[in-house]
């Protein structure tokens, strides 16, 4: 067979290259883009009633005793019946009667590999590292604006997130201490910062502005997530001026304050009972509060992800009200140093108030060249951490991923069907 004439060789060569770099640039995108995976089903058993709550703990600012990353490597994994009965929860209605409902997961083989990747053994002790990296944010057209408006308070204490119209996803420890519940989540309240104006009533007669500044508002939108990324105050001194051009009235507003919302029922999950999980209790540090009233305020999706390290960014994001900064959202990013099946440690500054608040990242929806951010994970906080389960303790901060069994059983709390809750 003869040589290959250049002109057939060239455009082939030019082909295969393009197919190469076409598969490169797709596998880059892969990394950024959410995985879709398949979550086991929980279905509910039977409920039966408790005798009312005492009422009677009182919140801890720091948890002691816990069993993390390198502790929990030393225990066997749970087998499905424990998984039924970490994943069976108590219901606590406003009227502070009390429920007890098992659980059956289905489909839990049919579960895509879940496999937490235990990384490099690099600490950092907590509340701040040296120079304090978190931000604090006070200007209404960020705090007021999404994501930023998903953060919540809650009234014993701690910080929570929207992840439906009606629910808030916070940490189990600021609801229930392992033995009993909060003196204060008998009449449990949800606070969300809301814009207060100066005006009063008498603003209702200037809708056509009012619809101004909300097309505004969308140009701050874009302005917040690229503070967010980017960690400056740029943005917002940037924006500070073009507010001080606009009516003298607009700059006049009142600081956002917060808007109490009533808790209609709370859900804890078993496993974070004392002596139910025992060394594995920090996996199920989370609770859902339902509002007897949606405070029409855009949520945050929930989702799965398998490893925080090997995402390209590998960076987590949270906004609480931490208890140094009053009245105020703190927002923080920073990287995760080690991650478990169940946890995360990671080095972001924090303060006590912050627990509870909703870990999310930024990912690509499939097929689609849109960002989306989703809960990750529910920021347990400081902890003083068993290493060896020998007693030794170390402080870190501490943050419970979502799986795909806990996806289910808080999709089922919101959505009360797990028919819907089978793809995250």
């Amino acid at each position: 067979m003869g040589p290959i004439p250049l002109c057939v060789l060239l455009p082939v060569t030019i082909l295969a290259a393009a197919a190469a770099l076409a598969a490169e640039e797709n596998a880059v995108d892969d990394e950024y883009t959410w995985p879709q995976w398949k979550v086991p089903l929980v279905r509910k058993r039977r409920t039966v009633h408790l005798s009312n709550p005492d009422f009677s703990a009182h919140l801890q600012l720091e948890l002691s005793g816990t069993c993390g990353i390198e502790c929990q490597r030393h225990l066997p994994s749970p087998s499905l019946e424990d998984l039924e009965q970490f994943l069976s929860y108590e219901t606590v209605y406003e009227n502070g009667t009390r429920t007890f409902t098992s659980v059956s997961v289905q489909g839990l083989n049919e579960v895509n590999s879940w496999s937490g990747n235990a990384s490099t053994s690099s600490r950092h002790k907590r509340e701040v590292y040296g120079m304090d990296t978190r931000f604090t944010i006070a200007d209404k057209q960020f705090s007021t604006k999404y994501p930023f408006s998903t953060s919540v308070k809650i009234s014993t204490g701690c910080s929570g997130v929207l992840v439906s119209p009606k629910h808030v996803l916070t940490a189990a420890h600021c609801i229930h201490n392992g033995q009993d519940y909060l003196d204060g989540a008998q009449k449990l309240r949800v606070g969300i910062l809301k814009e207060k104006s100066r005006r009063g009533k008498g603003s209702k007669g200037r809708r056509g502005r009012g619809k101004g500044r909300k097309r505004k508002g969308d140009k701050a939108k874009e302005e917040a997530q690229e503070k967010e990324e980017a960690g400056g105050r740029r943005n917002r001194k940037g924006k500070g001026k073009i507010r001080k051009s606009r009516s003298r009235r607009s700059a006049e507003s009142a600081t956002p304050s917060f808007r109490w919302t009533e808790v209609k029922k709370t859900q804890v999950p078993k496993g974070w009972f004392k002596g139910v999980s025992e060394g594995l209790a920090a996996d199920y540090d989370y609770a859902v509060l339902e509002l007897k009233k949606a405070p029409k305020v855009k949520h945050m999706d929930l989702g799965v992800i398998p490893s925080i390290k090997k995402l390209p960014a590998g960076r987590i994001h949270f906004s609480g009200f931490d208890d140094d900064r009053p009245g105020n959202l703190v927002y923080r990013f920073c990287s995760v140093s080690e991650e478990s099946n169940d946890l995360l440690y990671q080095y972001c500054d924090a303060k006590p108030g912050s627990s509870g608040s909703g870990v999310y990242i930024r990912l690509k929806e499939p097929g689609k060249k849109k960002w989306k951010r989703k809960i990750i994970g529910v920021f347990s906080g400081h902890q003083w951490v068993d290493v060896n389960g020998d007693g030794q303790q170390q402080d870190y901060n501490v943050a419970v991923r979502i799986t795909p069994p806990k996806y289910a059983q808080i999709c089922y709390w919101v959505h009360g069907d797990s028919s819907e809750c089978q793809i995250a």
